[in-house]
């Protein structure tokens, strides 16, 4: 990927976090009953169990790219590189969604890698 295109897609993703942050903030604000409640099945959801959490981010990293949701697979990705996934995890997890998802999820997975660039710091 070229300078222009890294710098193109960096401001993308950083957009992307601030479109999130000042939604969750305002959520918050209003006192959402539902998305508190969100937010706390998702602690739920994410908490180590017989499953750790790393393993439930990858798993949300493979859906995420069948469902065809960059705003899930930044999200996941970033999630599952804190919990300790390595960029070669996460990318089987991506090949697990272009699976599960067919030639569909190919296309989804082209933004995958570009957040996974920006998070492992490859291209």
């Amino acid at each position: 990927m070229s300078n222009a295109g890294k710098s193109a897609a960096a401001e993308r993703l950083a957009a992307m976090n601030r479109t999130r942050k000042l939604a969750h903030k305002k959520l918050l604000d209003l006192d959402s009953p539902v998305y508190r409640a969100f937010l706390e099945m998702e602690g739920a959801a994410y908490a180590d169990g017989a499953l750790p959490k790393k393993v439930k981010e990858l798993i949300a990293v493979g859906i995420s790219v069948v469902i065809d949701c960059e705003s899930c697979m930044q999200w996941h990705i970033g999630q599952a590189a804190e919990a300790g996934a390595t960029e070669r995890e996460v990318l089987e997890a991506v090949e697990v969604g272009i699976e599960m998802g067919g030639g569909p999820a190919t296309v989804s997975a082209r933004f995958a890698l570009t957040v996974m660039g920006a998070t492992f710091g490859g291209e």
